[in-house]
Order: structure tokens, then C-alpha cells, then sequence
């Protein structure tokens, strides 16, 4: 399914059925009992990148309740990053497939009668406003439902059976957020979780690989692509993505990408499958065996990660790779603009965000469900320019400007 026929479903039966189901719950609902939860499940369906913000939120969970069961439900798509982190049992896993509405429809009866049988204790539900992941978070039978709601702010609809509510705050970082929800299973202040401030968390533990993985991720590198053999690898992801008007721009690319050849740099250009014929595009017009067409190149996140080691330097638009770095020590450079990094920038102290703030910058927001009233004229990302970024990679690889 794509993102806008999502949004349709999400707002035409989700409205709906959270006031159904508010009615129901104001009807028969009964108050939650205050014990340590026992069987907990979190709710984090949407990007990828979002798990690795949300690593923090795990840990927390793991060490206010060592005794419990934690359990996941997320889009089957995204299942690979968090078997990655290893923060829950592979069993305690539960996946949605959303290629399809019919496959999304019987995932989702199979997700509830599993969630029922667990007999949970709470739901956190991570989501930023989404009906579904409420409505999942009730028929959960869990009794307590934590998640964001709007109290008086101008937030979606997602019924009125959310028990342990959060204030969302498009003002604090993401991964602070999720915290806040761990501390509402058992806040006693309201709005929940005003207790005291706390400090962004660490970077986040660095994936661990095999012996001999890394050498042999870099061995076929090099033999699949001998030119860059001996040569400083920057990768560049000039995709957008589900939201295209993330992306900086081709031309913008271009220029940065022929200014690190005539460097001395190599330069990969990663994506996935679909990404391919902007990443020949690109490849093409730097005209350069040193530009090497890496899209759909690696084969699962784990070969990403372990490309990564290989890299010198990552510059990525906001979005999957660019959170995925801070599982590895490579630096990186992202770009934001209709998202702000003030709420979705990378865990990893090795990360530099280039940000315009303009007078709409940012224009993507859980408010509006991520729909931009932008024309596609995203000048907070055109205004930043190649030679900015170009400087900035230079003093990030240790090289004088």
C-alpha cells in the first residue's frame, strides 16, 4: 500500500472505529489496577529508522522492569533492523505485512487474537497519531494503553480510550519522547511524565559482526569494483524515499559528488532496488570509475551496516541510513528541512545535520499526518549548498578545505 492510500484507511475507517470503540470502552471499560506491568507490547509500525531512535525506550524498559515479557509489532518490511538491535526475543515478535490491504486485513485479525492470548498488561503504542496502532493498542486486551494524544492541542483524532496518556511535544527530540512514555505506565503527574527533565541518551551500542564479515563485505567491494580499492569511500543516499521532498536535489548532488572525485575520493552512491536509475543517473554524470552505482547493491540493512565500516563519510537526506549510521562509527552528514532534526536527528555524536529553518520548515508534522503543502519548490534543502556541504565533508575526513 502506498503512503497516501494509508493516510485514506487510516482517517476514513479509523475515525470511526475509535469512536466505536471509545463507546464501548466508556460503556464496559474498567479503571487499570496500578502493578508493574508483566507482558508488555510496543507498537512502533512505521519507518525503520524510527527503531533505532526508539533503542533508548528498550533499554529503559529493560531496567525499570527486568521481570517483564517485552513484546513488538511493527511492519514485517522493518523486522530485519529490529532483529539488528536485539532488544526483544525474535518469538516476541509480531509482523504486518502492508504490501496489500487484503494481506494488511489478515495480518492484523492474526496480530490481535495473538495479542489477546498474551493476556498483556500495557501497550505502548509509539506512532505519532495513527489510528490503526490505537485501535490495535485497545483490542489488545491490554489495560493499559499508553500513547500520544492531543489533550488540547490540534492533534488527530484516535479515540478516547488511551488510559495512560502522553503529551506529544513537537519541540523534543523523538527518542525523548518514547522515554516518556516508559515513565507514564506508572506517573502520578498530568499531562504524565512531568516528573523531571531528562538528559538525550548515549550513542547507541554499536552492531557486532561476525569475524571476518567486515573483510568480506570489503573483499567483494573490491573485487566487484576495483577502482575504489585503495581510495577514501564516501557514500552518498540522494533518495527520498516514501517522501520525496525530503531529498536534496540531483543537481545539488551532482556537484558535491564531482567536487569529492576531483579530491581524490571514491564515491558509492547507495539506495535501495527501486533507487537505481537515480543512482545510474548519478553515476552517469559524474562520468568517473571512482562513482560506483551501489544501489540495491547490499542485500539486507546488515550488509548496509557493514558497508558502512568500509566508508569514510556518509551524506544521506533524512531518513533510514542516516539513523542506521549510528549503529557503526562512520560519520555522517544529513540533510532536514521538512523535518526538523530538532525532534528526528541521529543518536550518534559522529552525525552533523544541515538544517535551513525557513519560515515553513517543518512542514512535515505528526499534525498533518506528513502530507507537506509544499509545491515541490523545497528551497529549506536548496538553500544549502554544494560548497557548504563540501567543506563540511572535508573537515569531517580530516582534510583541510
Amino acid at each position: 500500500m502506498n503512503i497516501k492510500f494509508q493516510r485514506a484507511v487510516d482517517r476514513l475507517l479509523g475515525v470511526p472505529i475509535c469512536a466505536v470503540l471509545s463507546l464501548v470502552h466508556r460503556l464496559f471499560g474498567k479503571s487499570p489496577t496500578a502493578v508493574a506491568p508483566r507482558r508488555i507490547l510496543i507498537i512502533l509500525l512505521s519507518e525503520m529508522g524510527s527503531l533505532v531512535l526508539a533503542q533508548p525506550m528498550f533499554a529503559r524498559l529493560r531496567q525499570k522492569y527486568p521481570e517483564a515479557s517485552i513484546h513488538v509489532m511493527l511492519f514485517a518490511k522493518n523486522r530485519e533492523v529490529l532483529d539488528l538491535l536485539g532488544v526483544v526475543p525474535a518469538e516476541n515478535v509480531i509482523t504486518l505485512d502492508d504490501r496489500s490491504l487484503v494481506a494488511f486485513v489478515g495480518d492484523s485479525l492474526r496480530a490481535i487474537l495473538r495479542t489477546r492470548a498474551l493476556k498483556l498488561d500495557a501497550v505502548i503504542d509509539c506512532e505519532l497519531f495513527s489510528r490503526v496502532s490505537s485501535i490495535f493498542s485497545y483490542l489488545s486486551g491490554a489495560r493499559l494503553h499508553v500513547g500520544f494524544h492531543r489533550h488540547t492541542q490540534e492533534g488527530l483524532y484516535r479515540g478516547s480510550f488511551i488510559n495512560r496518556p502522553v503529551l506529544y511535544n513537537p519541540y523534543r527530540h523523538l527518542t525523548l519522547q518514547f522515554l516518556t512514555m516508559v515513565a507514564a505506565l506508572d506517573s502520578r503527574t498530568y499531562p504524565l511524565g512531568k516528573d523531571c527533565p531528562v538528559p538525550m541518551p548515549d550513542d547507541p551500542p554499536h552492531f557486532v559482526f561476525a569475524e571476518g564479515e567486515l573483510a568480506g563485505i570489503a573483499a567483494r567491494l573490491h573485487a566487484d569494483f576495483p577502482a575504489v580499492a585503495g581510495k577514501r569511500l564516501v557514500l552518498v543516499y540522494p533518495s527520498g524515499g516514501i517522501l520525496p521532498i525530503r531529498a536534496w536535489s540531483f543537481e545539488s548532488y551532482g556537484t558535491l559528488c564531482a567536487g569529492l572525485l576531483a579530491d581524490g575520493y571514491a564515491v558509492g552512491v547507495i539506495g535501495l532496488k527501486d533507487d537505481r536509475p537515480l543512482g545510474q543517473a548519478l553515476v552517469k554524470q559524474c562520468a568517473s570509475a571512482q562513482c560506483i552505482d551501489l544501489t540495491g547493491y547490499t542485500k539486507s540493512v546488515r550488509e548496509l551496516l557493514a558497508l558502512f565500516h568500509r566508508a569514510a563519510l556518509l551524506i544521506t537526506n533524512d531518513g533510514g541510513p542516516g539513523q542506521f549510521a549510528a549503529l557503526t562509527p562512520i560519520p555522517s552528514i544529513v540533510f532536514f528541512g521538512p523535518e526538523t532534526p530538532q525532534l528526528y536527528r541521529s543518536l550518534s555524536a559522529n552525525a552533523y545535520c544541515f538544517h535551513s529553518a525557513i519560515s515553513c520548515s517543518p512542514c512535515l508534522t505528526a499534525y498533518n499526518h506528513r502530507e507537506s503543502p509544499c509545491d515541490g519548490d523545497n528551497q529549506c534543502l536548496k538553500q544549502i549548498s554544494p560548497a557548504q556541504v563540501l567543506a563540511k565533508a572535508h573537515e569531517m575526513l580530516g582534510q583541510p578545505t
